[in-house]
């Protein structure tokens, strides 16, 4: 298997009953770009089983970070739950994804629209000096059902203001909305709800977004995509890629097993 290498648990953080995350080594060799993802998994039987999961780290970290869910059925994902520092893990030589500065053209703003899981490269963007360069403000909203979903709150409110790289362009360029749907929460909504509602961007001091200065990342669940893609395609937003840089970039390759 020489297209992957075998990487050992440093830590593991079980966030809640259905969510953790956890670190790894690095093979020095390993290059990705804020946003990409991997091909990561574990031998089963004898053969890898895979998944691709964003990595939540920054690119110039000297170890790897992923958020995963737990499914109790999961092919992957009910054997990934039970790992622990030390045991080892699978990680693809090769990062790709489509959420990179570089898929979309100049603007004013970035909108990272997240729900679930889909907030991992997201924080890895949020991590790159080059995102607050690019860009005046950065607007981050994690959709979940419930608040213990909430994954990396204290991380962003916190520890990320006080970065020694980063921390004073975070601190006055990122707004962070955490937004919940099941449960009582300061902030409630779907995050296409947020974005179709003026008021929400007048909350934050935004005007409402449009294509001519503003750009937007997509990823989270199959539904929140497939939601969020006529709404910002009705106000004029077009999909780029890297062949085609444009107005928003949408990941598809969500891990839901």
């Amino acid at each position: 298997m020489s297209h992957m290498s075998t990487e050992t648990v440093l830590s593991v953080h079980h966030w809640n009953d259905t969510l953790f995350s956890f670190r790894t080594s690095r093979n020095p060799a390993f290059r990705f770009e804020a946003g990409q993802f991997a091909m990561i998994g574990l031998m089963v039987e004898g053969r890898p089983l895979l998944r691709a999961y964003s990595m939540a780290c920054a690119a110039y970290d000297e170890q790897l970070e992923f958020l995963s869910i737990k499914v109790p059925h999961g092919p992957l994902t009910s054997r990934l739950q039970a790992i622990a520092p030390g045991d080892e893990v699978l990680i693809g030589r090769k990062a790709t994804g489509t959420l990179l500065l570089d898929n979309l053209t100049p603007g004013r703003r970035l909108y990272l629209l997240s729900t679930g899981t889909g907030l991992a490269p997201f924080m890895s963007l949020i991590r790159d000096p080059a995102t607050y360069e690019r860009f005046e403000r950065i607007v981050l909203v994690h959709g979940v059902r419930r608040v213990s979903e909430l994954a990396y709150e204290d991380v962003i409110r916190r520890q990320l203001p006080n970065d020694e790289l980063i921390g004073g362009m975070a601190a006055a360029q990122l707004v962070y909305h955490p937004t919940v749907t099941r449960e009582d929460y300061p902030h409630r909504g779907r995050v296409t709800e947020l974005f179709s509602s003026p008021g929400w961007f007048a909350s934050h001091g935004l005007p409402v977004a449009e294509p001519e200065h503003d750009r937007v990342m997509l990823c989270g669940s199959p539904a929140m995509l497939a939601d969020m893609k006529p709404i910002l395609e009705r106000r004029g937003f077009l999909e780029g890629s890297s062949s085609a840089p444009a107005t928003y970039v949408v990941e598809r390759a969500f891990v839901e097993k």
